[in-house]
């Protein structure tokens, strides 16, 4: 079971748009260095809600690393390109 030790630096009460939406108050922003295109995972259990920033890579960074290791492994395993085109043409 995962516990939280809250600490709270700074409360502001806020309220919901009707498209439920909540503005982070600025100091809180400046503080937590959140920039509008910050991504949270958000939680939320008896009437408590948890916002915690998240950094979502790229796609180009994953498509990198997938491509490095299978370059690795084609490598180790002494896979040629053209054994796998043949296969896919045939």
């Amino acid at each position: 079971m995962l516990t939280f030790q809250l600490v709270i630096a700074m409360s502001e009460i806020v309220t919901m748009s009707s498209k439920g939406q909540i503005v982070v108050p600025k100091e809180l922003r400046e503080e937590l260095k959140i920039d509008s295109g910050t991504n949270f995972v958000i939680f939320g259990k008896d009437g408590t809600l948890i916002l915690k920033k998240i950094d979502v890579p790229k796609a180009e960074a994953v498509f990198e690393k997938i491509h490095k290791w299978g370059t690795q492994l084609a490598k180790k395993k002494d896979w040629k390109e053209e054994n796998f085109i043949k296969k896919i043409n045939s």
